[in-house]
């Protein structure tokens, strides 16, 4: 996996012998040449060759919620927008001592679940939806998370993204996963230049084979969460710079880009605050700790 600045040879540049050089006459700047337009099979290729390169930068991508079953998944994605998931996960663990099965959270109180997930933002909405969501899981479908897409989003508050997320990483159907991040780099790297998530989808989707779609979605993440931001993107540590078409829009000193990384990448905790084993930052802190 190459890790090299685009632009940089390691050749010794003419007149630096030791000697004090003349100065040069100032030359004229040659006009500069069009960048060769990208065949679609040059541009799946390099799609490919990124996302084989993230897979060895980040091996240990994961979903960011904390979860152990696919009802408690649902919910920490629902509540996942408009937010972190760091805010989210320290905010589950209370939301489910309260209401741990469907059963429960379409029994709650309305004012007391709101004031349980008030961290997360947007609290009234959200706790519409998770009780709407819950009372339909009880009453059509046993108090059971469905594993179709078509059944998952016509649950309140849960649409294409949300459904994407719980199939892949709680029943194992593969599926691409369109959020900010996902939709930035995807741009970014000039795969598409749709800006509807469900357009995103279908382009990234004809562009890899079905048994990648969930762990591309976890890397693509990953990778915008950690390195590819979206104000100030550290393009000088990033490790697939020479992929990338868009290089240069971030800072590309290596030393100042390093500064600029973000959760294990810089040395600070991830967003879950119990990560998988192989995971290799330090867990997030519960709410209100530090």
């Amino acid at each position: 996996m190459s890790s090299s600045t685009p632009g940089t040879t390691g050749k010794k540049t003419p007149g630096t012998t030791g000697k004090k050089a003349k100065a040069a006459p100032e030359a004229k700047a040659a006009p500069r040449k069009a960048p060769k337009a990208e065949s679609h099979l040059a541009m799946v290729r390099r799609a490919r060759r990124i996302n084989r390169e993230l897979a060895e930068v980040y091996p240990y991508a994961h979903p960011e919620l904390d979860f152990r079953n696919p009802f408690e998944l649902l919910v920490a994605t629902v509540l996942s927008a408009q937010t972190t998931d760091l805010r989210v996960n320290q905010t589950t663990p209370a939301l489910f001592a309260a209401y741990p099965t469907p059963e429960d959270m379409a029994a709650a109180v309305p004012e007391e679940m709101e004031e349980i997930i008030r961290p997360t933002g947007f609290f009234r909405a959200k706790t519409k939806s998770l009780l709407g969501l819950s009372a339909a899981l009880r009453d059509e479908f046993g108090g059971e998370v469905p594993g179709r897409l078509e059944d998952l989003v016509k649950l309140p508050g849960v649409g294409r993204k949300t459904a994407n997320v719980v199939l892949g990483n709680a029943f194992g159907v593969p599926g691409i996963t369109v959020d900010t991040h996902f939709g930035r780099l995807v741009r970014r790297w000039k795969w598409t230049d749709e800006e509807d998530p469900v357009k995103v989808e279908a382009v990234v989707a004809g562009i890899f084979p079905k048994s990648e779609w969930t762990m591309l979605s976890h890397r693509v993440v990953f990778h915008g969460r950690r390195i590819c931001h979206a104000r100030k993107p550290a393009c000088g540590a990033c490790p697939i710079a020479p992929l990338c078409p868009s290089y240069g829009e971030g800072e590309t000193d290596p030393e100042k880009a390093r500064k600029l990384l973000k959760y294990e990448m810089g040395g600070y905790p991830g967003q879950r605050l119990s990560p998988p084993a192989d995971y290799p930052g330090k867990p997030a802190p519960a709410l209100g700790a530090g």
